[in-house]
């Protein structure tokens, strides 16, 4: 029987960095489309809890959003309205259920022949560059849609260069456990350099409450934003098979048909969090992976 130790430096370490990389992955597509990321925590934590509940905990994997949506959702509310956007994410959601029962009854085969992966790769491959101007303007020292300078530039860029050197020095030169955790030292990095700057500032945490209902809202269904966010669902729904190839390559085992992409629980936690409105849809100023 293989000792699996649960509590390692290395599992720590590297729970570490998974916990930034999908924290960081997840309030970004409320902070770029206006969404409230209290409420978008929420809809993670509930929707990984169902996935690993129907899964039985055998797939290692973490759901945050995915940034295919972002541009649909700041278009959709822009044309329809909060409530209306949310009802076309809740049946979007309810295709993701379809998919499953197609899966379930057809095996995955049938779904591979309709997105093998030469269709699969390029798809991933978009949503991650589309979002390439927002990296910038983040380094930068700006909002993710480059309308306003958050930071001033001097100190955004020596920050954020500061953080991918010390990432790149991790991957690269790295040794042992060190060189899993590239993306935990560049965090705490850049972290320790903005204290030092005086860019982080604490009073918005010291003054917030211990505790606090995000503001959910009801949904409403309108044909024509049902229609415009139902062929995005396709996007997410791709990229989520590919997170599984992926996972499925790096541990050794295949997902796919143990459990099974049917029993996929990301779908039915992206109807529900629809369904019961966990996500709030906010029209701020600001605009511009997964389910993973």
């Amino acid at each position: 029987m293989e000792n699996h130790q649960t509590f390692s430096l290395k599992t720590i370490l590297t729970g570490a960095q998974m916990l930034f990389v999908a924290f960081g992955a997840l309030v970004l597509v409320p902070l770029l489309t206006g969404l409230d990321p209290n409420v978008a925590l929420f809809t993670a934590g509930l929707g990984t809890l169902l996935f690993h509940f129907v899964t039985k905990g055998q797939v290692p994997i973490f759901l945050a959003s995915s940034f295919a949506f972002i541009a649909p959702i700041i278009a959709s509310v822009q044309m329809w309205g909060i409530p209306a956007t949310m009802g076309g994410l809740m049946v979007a959601g309810f295709c993701y259920l379809i998919l499953s029962l197609v899966v379930k009854f057809k095996g995955v085969s049938a779904l591979e022949k309709v997105l093998p992966p030469v269709v699969v790769g390029p798809v991933i491959m978009v949503i991650g560059l589309a979002l390439a101007p927002v990296a910038v303007n983040m380094a930068m020292g700006k909002a993710g849609d480059g309308s306003a300078q958050l930071v001033p530039y001097e100190q955004a860029i020596w920050v954020s260069g500061l953080s991918l050197l010390v990432t790149l020095i991790f991957a690269v030169w790295g040794k042992g456990v060190f060189k899993l955790i590239p993306i935990l030292a560049g965090v705490v990095a850049g972290y320790v350099a903005s204290l030092y700057i005086g860019i982080v500032q604490f009073n918005a945490v010291i003054e917030a409450n211990w505790f606090a209902v995000p503001a959910f809202t009801y949904p409403e269904f309108k044909w024509q934003a049902i229609l415009f966010m139902v062929p995005v669902a396709i996007a997410p729904a791709i990229e989520h098979i590919g997170d599984m190839m992926a996972i499925s390559q790096v541990t050794g085992k295949d997902y796919l048909k143990k459990p099974g992409l049917h029993r996929n629980a990301s779908q039915l936690s992206s109807f529900l969090n629809k369904y019961v409105n966990i996500i709030q849809l906010k029209l701020l100023k600001a605009g511009g992976d997964k389910i993973s």
